[in-house]
């Protein structure tokens, strides 16, 4: 019987680990991007002149 009870308490407690782990994973919508914003490459008739 304490077999049992063990597996479902270890069961139990990946359970909420994992939803506790995907709740808090990614980035927080403060921080700033990781990347600068790609732009599109420019025609050659638009392009500064040198």
């Amino acid at each position: 019987m304490w077999l049992l009870m063990l597996e479902a308490g270890t069961a139990l407690f990946l359970l909420v680990f994992i939803v506790w782990w995907t709740m808090f994973y990614g980035r927080n919508p403060n921080t700033p991007p990781l990347q600068e914003k790609i732009t599109p490459p420019q025609k050659k008739d638009e392009q500064a002149p040198d």
